[in-house]
């Protein structure tokens, strides 16, 4: 099968399509015909091993990546099912968390694994999973949005912005999206309420204040963002960094943890979505919003499997509309799909 691999830790240029032998479904495991797969930031944080602190967790490998097939999020159909699975046959097309899901077939753990809703194509459920559960846990389970609430959404254009946004417009919500002009007029029709233009207007010095305040973006010190929260207000830090740091985005959630003990504002990261985190639970609330048709995925971009690197170095740059999709089954590279 053909599989996008990486031996080394480097730039997108690491990143290169080959045959390999397809894998095989152990105790618990599904094999996964792929259909598309996203990319996430975590994507290009696993194959530049940045930031370093993270390399000491193991979780990436240290002075070689630890899984050689890249990607996470998939979308697909069950091929096979290995011994213990129930549920999820031959046949069964899924979403969910996949590692090494930049290929024709993907292996992974079934309890991360939910049935796909029948109204999304198989590159808008690729989109769904890091994204949405991310989203969903800084919107509900950290910062604990309410009907009636002020929320703020920075890096509202993005893929976990734009499902941030929905996210808290239908928990009742009055949205605040910061984004570039371009990406304006999405983020209205996603349920923000109000829309800055970062390039034209800081929102830390605006003299609103905002009960929830979700910072995807990194770009304002927790003194400036706190300034933004009204007394009792909740920061929930979900950025920062950059490829080559040390600590990257780690620095910045212990700064924010650190920081909670001395303010009556709550300040706190969100546990991040991948594999290692109870996801299921997560994948299902998704799903389900989903299905009622409250939220629906944005992708802005799909690259064929060959010019995943090119997926990855769009994504890098930081200012993706949405999600970025690699379409397994064909596709055409650089096509942007529009907002829903």
């Amino acid at each position: 099968m053909k599989a996008v691999v990486q031996e080394r830790f480097g730039p997108p240029d690491v990143l290169r399509v080959e045959e390999i032998d397809r894998p095989r479904p152990g105790d618990g495991q599904v094999l996964v015909r792929v259909r598309a797969a996203s990319v996430n930031p975590y994507d290009w944080h696993m194959m530049r091993g940045d930031p370093y602190a993270a390399r000491l967790t193991g979780g990436m490998g240290f002075r070689r990546p630890k899984c050689q097939v890249a990607g996470i999020d998939v979308a697909g159909v069950v091929e096979r099912a290995g011994a213990g699975v129930e549920g999820l046959g031959p046949g069964s097309e899924v979403l969910g968390f996949c590692p090494g899901s930049f290929a024709e077939y993907g292996c992974g753990p079934a309890g991360l694994l939910v049935a796909k809703p029948t109204g999304l194509t198989f590159e808008e459920a690729a989109a769904v999973p890091m994204a949405a559960v991310t989203a969903l846990r800084g919107v509900r389970t950290v910062g604990r949005v309410r009907s009636g609430q002020r929320v703020l959404v920075n890096g509202a254009g993005g893929g976990v912005g734009t499902f941030a946004v929905q996210i808290a417009a239908v928990l009742g919500a009055e949205v605040t999206g910061v984004c570039g002009a371009g990406n304006a007029d999405l983020v209205r029709s996603l349920g923000a309420a109000h829309v800055v233009d970062y390039a034209q207007e800081d929102f830390t010095a605006a003299g609103v204040r905002y009960d929830v305040i979700l910072d995807n973006v990194g770009n304002h010190p927790p003194g400036r963002l706190r300034r933004a929260l009204t007394p009792t207000g909740v920061l929930v830090a979900n950025g920062g960094g950059s490829p080559g740091r040390v600590f990257g985005a780690i620095g910045s959630m212990l700064r924010v943890t650190a920081a909670n003990a001395l303010t009556r504002q709550r300040l706190g990261p969100i546990l991040p979505a991948t594999p290692a985190g109870p996801a299921r639970a997560d994948l299902l609330a998704v799903t389900a919003l989903l299905e009622a048709g409250q939220v629906v995925p944005v992708v802005g971009r799909t690259y064929a499997l060959a010019d995943t690197a090119d997926g990855v170095r769009h994504v890098e740059r930081g200012h993706a509309r949405g999600k970025t999709v690699i379409t397994v089954s064909g596709g055409v590279s650089g096509t942007p799909s529009g907002p829903p």
